[in-house]
C-alpha cells in the first residue's frame, strides 16, 4: 500500500469530498488528485509532497508519520570532519611552516636596508627644499615681472567689469514676477469640491436594515447531475448547509443574506437564484465555484 492510497482511504473514510479538502486547504484539486494517484512527477518537489501530505493528515485527524514513511524522502547533505583542526600550521611555498620561512629568509635584512635607504632619499630631498626658496626670492624682484603681474590684474579686471555689465539684463529678467492667472486655478477647485461633495450625497444604508434582510425561502435552488458537495454560509458566518449532494438531487437553501457558496464539481451542478439559472462558468476555477447570494 501506497503513501496516496493511505491518504485516499482516509479521506474516503472521512466523507470528505476531494473538492471540499481543495478548498479547506486552499490548493489546487489536481494537486491532490495527483498526490492521491502517486504522481509525483507533477509535483514541485519532495518536499512539497510531504508537507502536503502532512497537510492533509492534519485536516483529516490522522497520524501521518506511517504515511510519510512511505513517501519520497529528501537527502540531507553530509558534512565531513577536519580531524587536522584549527591548529595546523600553515604551509610555505618551499614545504615549512610560515613562521620559519620568515626568520630563515635573508628577505628581512634586505627590506631593512632598503628602508634605511628611503628615509635617507627623503631627508636630503628635505634639506634641498629648504635651500631652493632663497634662489626663488630674487627672481621676484624683477620689474618684468611685475608688470607682467599688473597687466594680468588689469585684464582680470576687464573681464570681471564685462561680467558685472552684463548681470542686470539678467537680474532684470529673474526679477520679474510669475503671475498666475486666477481661471486656471478655479476649475480645478470647482472640480475637486464637486467630487467632493458627490460621494456625501449618496445615500447610507444602516447596519440595522442590511442584517434585517433576509432571503425569503427557496431563495438558492441545488441540483446535481452527478455526485458534488456544496457548502452555504449565511450572512453572519454560520453554515446552513454543507454536505455531498448525490447524483440528481435538489436541495433548497434559505437564510440570511448576502450567503456565501461553495461549490465542489461546477459541472455536475446547477444553480437557481430566485427561480432564474445561475451560470457557474464565470466564477468557477479548476472546477470550484464561489460566488454571493445578495
Amino acid at each position: 500500500m501506497t503513501g496516496g492510497s493511505m491518504l485516499k482511504a482516509a479521506r474516503q473514510a472521512s466523507g470528505m469530498h476531494i473538492a471540499a479538502l481543495a478548498v479547506a486547504l486552499k490548493v489546487p484539486v489536481n494537486k491532490l488528485e495527483a498526490l492521491e494517484a502517486d504522481n509525483y512527477a507533477v509535483l514541485p518537489d519532495t518536499v512539497f509532497v510531504r508537507a502536503l501530505a502532512s497537510s492533509v493528515c492534519r485536516t483529516l485527524k490522522v497520524d501521518a508519520a506511517p504515511i510519510l514513511a512511505l513517501l519520497p524522502k529528501s537527502e540531507s547533505p553530509h558534512l565531513k570532519a577536519d580531524s587536522a583542526g584549527l591548529n595546523a600550521p600553515v604551509k610555505g611555498r618551499g614545504g615549512t611552516s610560515s613562521t620559519s620561512f620568515a626568520s630563515s629568509s635573508p628577505f628581512s635584512a634586505s627590506t631593512s636596508r632598503s628602508v634605511t635607504v628611503v628615509v635617507l632619499a627623503l631627508l636630503a630631498g628635505a634639506l634641498a627644499l629648504m635651500y631652493f626658496p632663497r634662489s626663488s626670492d630674487g627672481s621676484a624682484d624683477d620689474p618684468s615681472s611685475v608688470g607682467v603681474g599688473s597687466q594680468a590684474s588689469v585684464a582680470g579686471g576687464g573681464v570681471s567689469s564685462v561680467g558685472v555689465g552684463a548681470a542686470p539684463p539678467s537680474m532684470q529678467i529673474a526679477s520679474e514676477p510669475v503671475v498666475v492667472s486666477d481661471p486656471l486655478v478655479a476649475p480645478s477647485v470647482e472640480t475637486l469640491s464637486s467630487s467632493a461633495a458627490s460621494p456625501a450625497s449618496a445615500p447610507v444604508v444602516s447596519s440595522s436594515e442590511v442584517s434585517s434582510a433576509v432571503a425569503p425561502a427557496g431563495v438558492l435552488l441545488l441540483r446535481a447531475r452527478s455526485e458534488s458537495w456544496v457548502q452555504v454560509k449565511d450572512s453572519s458566518g454560520a453554515v446552513v448547509l454543507q454536505r455531498n449532494l448525490a447524483a440528481a438531487e435538489t436541495v433548497s437553501v434559505s437564510g440570511a443574506v448576502p450567503m456565501s457558496v461553495v461549490i465542489g464539481r461546477a459541472d455536475a451542478t446547477e444553480v437557481f437564484v430566485r427561480g432564474k439559472p445561475f451560470e457557474l462558468a464565470a466564477v468557477s476555477r479548476e472546477n470550484v465555484a464561489r460566488f454571493e447570494v445578495k
